[in-house]
């Protein structure tokens, strides 16, 4: 069967409505609407953020300053509090976990619809959902495969474990997101960072403590060089009509096949 855009801009008549899920900072979010911005000042209003959701009301989230600023209402549904009064562990990992999990998303379901948004970004959400229709972002190439065919830098180590593994360039990769971890189609690949190691790899390899703060600086980095970059970008393909999937999630730009995704 023919791929189906992820958006088909001419169909709906109207700009691309996006949802943000965010937990911390939302510094991705941030961009996202600044993108909004720049793309409306140009004349070209291709999508729009029309509320932000957070998974925390512990006052750890910025979500709400965001969604303030840029004149869009908030919501918060604190997920630790949902799980600490049904007395059950946080996980999606047996089927018991998965139905209550759903129960949680219900909220967030019932926002997507009321705001007919057409997309969920997760700006930094750190809640895996069971939602349909989510862009996520990663820092790490999800193009780089192990020996077995599966993706290698997965998780929330993905940095510090590519240079551990000698990698000389990171990237941040956009994908389509599913319930697995860092799983789901991959969209667009931001341009490399390179790597800059302070000393010699077997050095630091031979002191984690020091080799983790160096994963963190290049983390920082990445999310301005990477993150910053391709997820904007994502949407905005999105809300051009450009990317596409077929029934077995093989990913489309422009009509032709994308199997490691659109780099940028």
């Amino acid at each position: 069967m023919d791929p189906k855009p992820l958006f088909d801009p001419k169909a709906a008549h109207r700009p691309l409505r996006v949802a943000g899920f965010m937990s911390g900072s939302g510094t991705n979010l941030i961009k996202l609407g600044e993108r909004q911005q720049e793309l409306a000042a140009q004349g070209e209003p291709l999508f729009e953020l029309v509320f932000i959701f957070s998974d925390r009301s512990d006052g750890g989230c910025q979500g709400e300053e965001i969604a303030r600023t840029a004149g869009i209402p908030y919501f918060s549904y604190d997920i630790r509090r949902f799980y600490e009064r049904r007395q059950t562990p946080r996980t999606i990992g047996t089927p018991a976990g998965l139905a209550l999990r759903r129960e949680y998303d219900r909220v967030a379901a019932g926002l997507v619809k009321a705001f007919e948004a057409d997309l969920i970004a997760l700006g930094g959400y750190m809640s895996i959902i069971t939602l349909n229709r989510c862009v996520n972002v990663h820092p790490a190439d999800l193009s780089r495969l192990d020996d077995r065919g599966r993706r290698r830098f997965v998780g929330d180590d993905a940095v510090l474990e590519a240079i551990a593994a000698g990698e000389k360039e990171l990237r941040s990769s956009t994908i389509w997101a599913d319930l697995g971890v860092d799983t789901g189609p991959l969209l667009m690949l931001s341009p490399p960072l390179a790597v800059d190691l302070p000393a010699p790899l077997e050095e630091l390899k031979a002191d984690p403590k020091r080799l983790r703060q160096v994963a963190e600086a290049h983390q920082e980095r990445l999310k301005e060089a990477g993150d910053w970059v391709v997820f904007p970008a994502t949407v905005e393909a999105i809300a051009r009509g450009r990317l596409a999937l077929d029934q077995e999630g093989n990913v489309f730009v422009d009509g032709e096949p994308a199997p490691r995704g659109v780099i940028l």
